[in-house]
């Protein structure tokens, strides 16, 4: 199962570190496989499910990008 789906009563308390990161990359990268593997076979329809939690997993990580204080925006000012 997806590490973005964490329940309620967790959301917010869980530690994101770079191993937590990186597990999400591989997972999106096995995903992004799968999707590609279903098109390719002409099942197109059987692939949505991953494009959910492919999707799901962007946004997580979008949200603790936008979340984090970046160095490159440090240098920058």
């Amino acid at each position: 199962m997806s590490v973005a789906f964490v329940p309620d009563w967790l959301r917010g308390k869980a530690e994101v570190n770079q191993e937590t990161i990186q597990r999400l990359l591989e997972e999106n990268d096995q995903l992004i496989r799968c999707i590609v593997e279903y098109q390719n076979k002409g099942r197109a329809n059987e692939c949505v499910q991953y494009q959910h939690v492919l999707h799901r997993n962007l946004i997580y990580l979008a949200t603790i990008a936008d979340a984090s204080p970046t160095s490159s925006s440090k240098a920058m000012e």
